[in-house]
């Protein structure tokens, strides 16, 4: 007798979440910076319930802290800093987003992200040049005179696989999507709402990567 094929069940804890960024980072001197965005992409063919929970809720305000996110779609979670005070200065906090899904398997997925307080955007760039310039000059010792330039050039910026990545997952975005008609792009060449979803995700890590570089 032929047996109906079971859905797979998942447990509590092993559910992927793809959230970007995963660190806020906010600048006392710089107010655009108090507005931070979270995007929690949902790659599965179900839909996803999602809760935002903090080690320090009187410090930040979480627009809409509890949601859905439907099949293949994504969702902008906004974040607010609302107690910028020298005190708070380089203190560690942390976001939870907690995911499950909404049938009954009760999927279940948890994600931490860092938020810290800096006071300044140019002091924390100009520590940062300092510190790379510092390493840059230790690492000269160990080479010879005609080496250096060709050592610095190869450190200074991203890999050719990053730029490629990179560039590729700009142009998969710039795709049509399926089911667009009026595109004079080929159809084999249209990609799907999921297929973007990844390429988005890909490229937010590449330009964490490259800003960390």
């Amino acid at each position: 007798m032929h047996q109906p094929k079971r859905q797979p069940e998942f447990v509590e804890g092993n559910l992927p979440v793809f959230v970007f960024p995963t660190e806020l980072v906010f600048y006392a001197d710089d107010q655009s910076t108090h507005k931070q965005v979270l995007t929690l992409y949902n790659p599965y063919e179900f839909a996803l319930k999602f809760k935002v929970l903090c080690t320090t809720p009187n410090k930040y305000v979480v627009v809409d802290a509890t949601g859905a996110v439907k099949p293949q779609c994504c969702v902008d979670i906004v974040i607010r800093h609302r107690d910028v005070r020298s005190c708070h200065y380089g203190v560690i906090d942390k976001f939870r987003l907690q995911v499950s899904e909404q049938s009954q398997r009760k999927a279940f997925g948890k994600k931490e992200i860092v938020a810290t307080l800096l006071p300044s955007a140019k002091e924390q760039q100009k520590e940062e040049d300092e510190k790379r310039i510092k390493e840059q000059s230790t690492d000269n010792l160990y080479f010879e005179q005609s080496s250096q330039p060709e050592n610095k050039s190869a450190s200074s910026g991203p890999s050719l696989l990053t730029v490629f990545l990179g560039v590729a997952c700009i142009a998969a975005l710039m795709l049509p999507t399926l089911g667009d008609v009026e595109s004079l792009v080929p159809l084999y060449l249209h990609l799907s709402v999921n297929q973007k979803l990844v390429a988005a995700y890909i490229l937010g890590l590449i330009t964490m990567a490259i800003l960390r570089t």
